[in-house]
């Protein structure tokens, strides 16, 4: 056989795998695999706070309860109903199968006073105001609802109660394969969930360059190809798990140990390795308008070391520019990439803004502890407790200021205490 057709099959399954990864993992939410529960067209409300138990979805936050729903509008279209929401921050995601943000409604785009909104397919005749389009039949809904800590929680609750979706009933979504099983499963499943959510045209480069796999059809086969064929194949899977990580921001990208979101964040267009990697370590990320997400960069595989104490210094003049809140998280990570929160003494996931007790230096300046023992008595309002061991930062700013986005503002660097 000839060595330059296993070599073009070699590098269609690399190329394949790190594009279908974000349609497997979404198909993951809608299968019990990694959902919040719930039927298909049914919203499910997750009514405390994310904590170190929370284990549905990579990098949660501890700021905002969740709402989830998966919708088909292959059926007919849903209706999503929000509530007047006031001062409190409020959104809804609206994510293709591709985990693209193809509409965010909420504070910051439908405003404060709630609404009606038709959600169609892509097939579906019809439009006007108050419908949204969704490029594909599969669509994660995913809404947050800002909570100002213990007290807030019931009144929290209260709006959530008023989230609301109404459309067809569907049957449950049968188990895909995951990123995890062996390819020839991991590529049926992409092969099926491609017919059922097909790519946009603008792949169309991509799905010539991936065409000897067979997929996007719903013929896939795994058992045409030959012994020589499937080496190739072998290896070009091997080589896309192992080198998924060089689509994350290089050394170049990183400002004062941080790095900041591409501007295609949230919706990746050709973006395909950037947008595999934000599926597998921040699924259903939003875009940089709606909140800006920021990593600390440690000195270990990204990671810093619980077991020494770290700080990060804020002066005065340099607080973060956010016209809602800002949030830094601590997380542990798992061995295939993925952030949660760590168990602590004081149930402290995550410190920003509105922190009870947090308090600034006389001068205005502000400092977060950051470390497994707990500091000085006088700053535990300023504590963020971490493992005593490996633990990653993630900063988020809600809606940012134009020095945020437009990269004039930088955060300051995490230093040991």
């Amino acid at each position: 056989m000839a060595l330059d057709h296993l070599t073009a099959l070699s590098e269609a399954a690399r190329e394949a795998w790190t594009f279908v990864l974000p349609l497997i993992e979404v198909a993951s939410t809608r299968t019990g695999t990694g959902s919040f529960g719930g039927g298909i067209n049914e919203l499910t409300h997750l009514r405390d706070l994310a904590d170190h138990t929370s284990r549905a979805v990579t990098t949660p936050n501890n700021d905002t309860l969740y709402s989830s729903a998966q919708l088909d509008l292959s059926q007919g279209p849903v209706t999503l109903i929000l509530p007047p929401s006031g001062e409190r921050y409020l959104s809804v995601a609206l994510m293709d199968a591709w985990t693209n943000n193809f509409a965010i409604l909420g504070t910051r785009t439908t405003g404060i006073e709630g609404g009606s909104y038709r959600l169609i397919g892509p097939d579906e005749p019809g439009g006007g105001t108050g419908t949204v389009r969704s490029p594909t039949n599969h669509v994660w809904a995913l809404a947050r609802i800002l909570v100002d800590g213990p007290h807030d929680l019931e009144a929290a609750r209260a709006l959530q109660s008023g989230l609301s979706v109404q459309g067809p009933a569907c049957p449950p979504q049968p188990r895909r394969a995951g990123r995890a099983d062996p390819w020839q499963a991991y590529f049926a499943a992409a092969d099926v969930l491609m017919v059922e959510n097909p790519p946009p045209a603008m792949d169309g480069a991509l799905m010539s360059r991936i065409a000897l796999l067979g997929l996007g059809q719903g013929q896939f086969d795994p058992a045409r190809f030959t012994a020589e064929e499937v080496n190739a194949i072998e290896a070009g899977v091997a080589r896309a798990r192992s080198t998924l990580h060089h689509h994350a921001p290089g050394k170049a990208g990183v400002i004062k140990g941080w790095t900041y979101p591409k501007a295609e964040l949230g919706n990746f267009g050709q973006s395909y390795g950037y947008r595999a990697l934000v599926a597998l370590g921040g699924l259903a990320a939003l875009p940089p308008a709606e909140a800006m997400y920021m990593r600390a960069v440690g000195e270990h595989r990204g990671l810093y070391d619980g077991n020494r104490p770290w700080k990060l210094h804020f002066p005065a003049d340099q607080l973060i520019p956010v016209d809602s809140f800002w949030s830094l998280s601590l997380y542990e990570g798992t061995a295939d990439g993925q952030f949660y929160f760590t168990d602590n003494p004081i149930h402290r996931y995550a410190i920003g803004d509105r922190t009870p007790g947090l308090t600034h230096n006389t001068d205005g300046s502000l400092d977060i502890w950051i470390g497994h023992e707990p500091p000085a008595e006088d700053r535990m309002g300023n504590w963020l407790p971490a493992p005593a061991g490996p633990f990653a930062l993630f900063m988020r700013a809600y809606f940012a200021r134009p020095a945020l986005l437009d990269g004039l503002y930088r955060l300051p660097a995490v230093e040991p205490a």
